[in-house]
Order: structure tokens, then C-alpha cells, then sequence
């Protein structure tokens, strides 16, 4: 029998971002988490580019934009219930093993889209099958999410959560952005004609190769150091519904706080990444082509300042990132959204620094979130936590946004449903507890009373 202790367990298969085996070790996490956050943003991206190919293909009749956005709508309903089956599934089994399947039945249901018969072909049975392939998508997603945020922060060292975890929300606007700008490339390459027979095909058939390589990356890590320690302790008992019912039954706080804070998060999100390019072309009359630049040059300032605020919550701390965050929202938003009205150059000005408010949020979801629950019940807490609040508020937010403007006229309703949602944010954050540099070990909710750094490895570094 081993004399080997659950600590030196951990000891022997958390990364030392200091060696070079440890920085490769790191590395490969990171890929393995970010790849499958980018495929599913990837689709997003893909499926809004190419919408009125969709439509002409799938939804034939005066109601066909209806039935395109109903595919994009659909994969959010299914998004609370596959955060409910996955989630605890994952804190059952492990994080890796969930997520070999989410990835694969993500990029598969996406790839599968690129190679259904039209509509003219098959009937009514064509945007049944889109249909379905959607809710396949969104049940995934559920799950995917929510582990590889996990994933990360689980891996990552205890002082670095936020600058490693930060490149998981890199890959959400890589993927978005891409997905958006292969389009915008096929048609600049394609005649009307080839995109509407087939082009429109290909960006969607990409899914399927961004699936395998993430299942690679995937297959070559452990599970992460801190699980594997519960799993050595004897922590990890019960069935998945085992898992399910302790969260909702001693972890309601967490649950609610995290809820109120992705309302805010998620508002903003899909308000200014999906909703945008609709609001600058009907409401100051901005071209397609106008309405995409401002998009992609703004998602480009936020790749590149996601790091940057990664690093510096590490220091600092999440809940102040998410203070000015929130409180510069809430003051800003009207004057900024006025302002986007005052033409092309000004829509680019205004939305770049509404992309720099809202980024230190995103930049942070992976060291703040998981950071909320214990190791055993972690998974479930954020895949179910963030997907109900993400399909009540988040995915509904282009539809309400749309509703109301088209219905009142009233241009900054948007900037006003923000503050909203950065008010009830706010509210929740004041039940957060600041866990920057804590140990995600053990079975208690990390916080610097129940900081659980008992191993010789680094520990003054480890609270930095």
C-alpha cells in the first residue's frame, strides 16, 4: 500500500508556474479549457453571420427570421438543463470526462448544421432537424462552460487564477470574432449565388476539426490537482443527484449572489455582442458593413485587454474590477449610447469604451465563479447558477432590447436595461467574498478564513 499522503498528492500534480514543466503543464490547460469555450462562441458567431442564409435555406415564408432567431433562442432554454445534468455529473466523475463529451457534441451538433438538406430538399423536416441540432448545442453548452471555468481556475495557481483564467474568456471573443469574420471573408470572396447554395455551409463545417483538437488537448490532462485530492481523501461520495441536492440544499447563498451578478454580466454581454450590429443599422442607419467594423474593432480591444485585467485582479482583487466595473456602467452607459448616435466615427469611440467598462467582468468570470463553491459541489454550482441566469436574462436580452425599441422608438433603452442590470449586480456583489490568492482546496467555500494552505509549497506566494 502507498504511504503517498492526499498532500502529496497535490504536491507531486499542481503545476509550479515557475518550472518549466509546470509553465507546459499550465499551457496545455489553458488550451484545453479556452478551445472549447471559442468553439461554442464560435457557433454564436457563425450561425448571427450567416442568419440570412439560414433563413433563405431553413425558414422559406413571411415569418422566416422568426423561426432563425428561434434557433438561436432555443439553444439558451436548453443551456439551464444541461447545466443541471452535467454539472453534477462533473462533480461525480471529473471535469475532464464531461468534458471530452460536451466538446464533441458541440462541435458535432454545429458541424452537422453545414450538411442538413434545405427546406426546398426535405420539407418542413429541415428546420425541424436545425431545430434539434440547436437544442443539442444548447444542452451542451450547459455543461461546457462551466467545467472548462473550472477546469481553469482549478488548475491554475492559487496568486495567477485570474491572469491564467482570463484566456478562457480570450477564446469566448476569438471565437465569437472569428466565426463573424470568416463569414464576412466568404462573402467578400463569393459570389450572392455560391453563398446562398453552399458557402454559407463551410464556417459551419469548421466546427467539427476545432472539436477534435480540443478533445486532444483534452485527452492528454489529468483531471485537475484538486479534485484528484478529494478523490484521494474519499470526498467524492454519492451519486450525481447526491451532488445536486447538497447544492441546493446548503449552498443557496453562492447560488443567488452568482445569479444577481451574471444578470449584469450577461445583460451587458449580449447586449453589446449580439444585439449590437442590429441597434447601429436600424436605429443611426449604419451600414451592414459600417455596423460589423464597429463590432469587430471593439470585441478586438477586448481580446486584447482581457489579460491585462486577468493580471491585475490578481493584486487587486475581483470584487474592486467588478466595482468600477458595474459603477461605470451604471454612469456611462446613456452618455455613451447618446453619443454612438452621433455617426460612424463616434459609434466606434463610445462602444470601445463600453467594451473597456465591461471587460474587467468577463476578464474575471474564471477566478471569480468557481472560487464561489466548494470542490465538491463547484461544477454544479456554476454550470447551473450561470445557465439559468444566462437563459432568463442573458439570451432574452437582443429580443427585449429589439421589442422595445422598435416599439417605443426609444434609441437608449438599451443603456437603461443595462443600468438595470448592473444595479441588481451591484447588489449581489455585496455578498461576494473576496477569494483573490485563496486555495480552491477542500470541502469549504474558499475565503481567506477558510484559506487552506497547509503544504510547504510557496505559501507566502500563494496569498499574494
Amino acid at each position: 500500500m502507498s504511504d503517498t499522503t492526499p498532500a502529496d498528492t497535490y504536491e507531486q500534480l499542481a503545476p509550479d508556474p515557475e518550472s518549466p514543466e509546470g509553465r507546459k503543464l499550465l499551457h496545455k490547460a489553458i488550451g484545453a479549457s479556452a478551445i472549447g469555450n471559442a468553439t461554442e462562441w464560435y457557433d454564436y458567431g457563425v450561425y448571427a453571420a450567416a442568419s440570412v442564409y439560414l433563413t433563405q435555406a431553413f425558414f422559406p415564408g413571411d415569418f422566416g427570421t422568426i423561426g432563425t432567431m428561434l434557433g438561436f433562442a432555443v439553444s439558451f432554454v436548453l443551456r439551464p438543463l444541461g447545466g443541471m445534468i452535467w454539472g453534477p455529473i462533473g462533480d461525480r466523475i471529473g471535469r475532464k470526462s464531461v468534458l471530452a463529451m460536451t466538446i464533441l457534441l458541440i462541435s458535432g451538433a454545429t458541424a452537422l448544421i453545414g450538411l442538413l438538406p434545405t427546406h426546398a430538399s426535405i420539407g418542413v423536416w429541415a428546420p425541424i432537424l436545425l431545430i434539434l441540432l440547436r437544442v443539442v448545442q444548447g444542452f451542451s453548452t450547459g455543461g461546457e462552460y462551466g467545467g472548462a471555468a473550472t477546469f481553469m481556475a482549478e488548475y491554475a495557481p492559487d496568486n495567477k487564477r485570474g491572469k491564467y483564467g482570463s484566456f478562457l474568456e480570450f477564446g469566448t471573443l476569438a471565437g465569437f470574432c472569428g466565426g463573424t469574420a470568416f463569414v464576412l471573408l466568404l462573402q467578400l470572396g463569393l459570389s450572392d449565388s455560391q453563398m446562398d447554395q453552399w458557402g454559407w455551409r463551410i464556417p459551419f463545417l469548421l466546427a467539427l476539426p476545432m472539436g477534435l483538437i480540443g478533445l486532444y488537448l483534452r485527452s492528454q490532462m489529468d483531471d485537475t490537482p484538486v479534485f484528484q485530492e478529494l478523490e484521494q481523501e474519499d470526498e467524492i461520495k454519492g451519486s450525481a443527484w447526491t451532488r445536486f441536492k447538497d447544492l441546493l440544499v446548503n449552498y443557496r447563498r453562492p447560488i443567488l449572489t452568482m445569479f444577481g451578478m451574471v444578470i449584469a454580466l450577461n445583460v451587458a454581454n449580449y447586449t453589446l455582442l449580439a444585439y449590437q450590429p442590429t441597434y447601429l443599422q436600424n436605429t443611426i442607419n449604419l451600414s451592414e458593413t459600417s455596423a460589423s467594423v464597429v463590432n469587430l474593432i471593439g470585441q478586438l480591444v477586448m481580446m486584447l485587454l482581457i489579460p491585462f485585467f486577468g493580471w491585475w485582479s490578481d493584486s487587486t482583487g475581483r470584487k474592486p474590477m467588478w466595482w468600477g466595473s458595474l459603477v461605470g456602467l451604471f454612469v456611462l452607459a446613456v452618455p455613451l449610447y447618446w453619443l454612438m448616435g452621433q455617426g460612424f466615427v463616434w459609434a466606434i469611440v463610445a462602444f470601445v469604451i463600453l467594451g473597456a467598462l465591461y471587460i474587467p467582468q468577463l476578464a474575471t468570470i474564471s477566478a471569480t465563479f468557481p472560487a464561489m463553491f466548494p470542490t465538491q459541489v463547484r461544477y454544479a454550482g456554476f454550470a447551473i447558477s450561470y445557465n439559468v441566469a444566462t437563459a432568463a436574462f442573458g439570451g432574452t436580452a437582443p429580443l427585449v432590447n429589439d421589442a422595445v425599441v422598435e416599439g417605443t422608438d426609444w434609441n437608449l433603452f438599451p443603456a437603461v436595461y443595462m443600468m438595470g442590470a448592473c444595479a441588481i449586480g451591484m447588489v449581489a456583489l455585496l455578498f461576494l467574498k473576496e477569494t483573490a490568492g485563496c486555495s480552491l482546496r477542500g470541502t469549504e467555500i474558499p475565503s481567506r478564513e477558510n484559506d487552506f494552505h497547509e503544504l510547504p509549497k510557496k505559501p507566502a506566494e500563494s496569498r499574494a
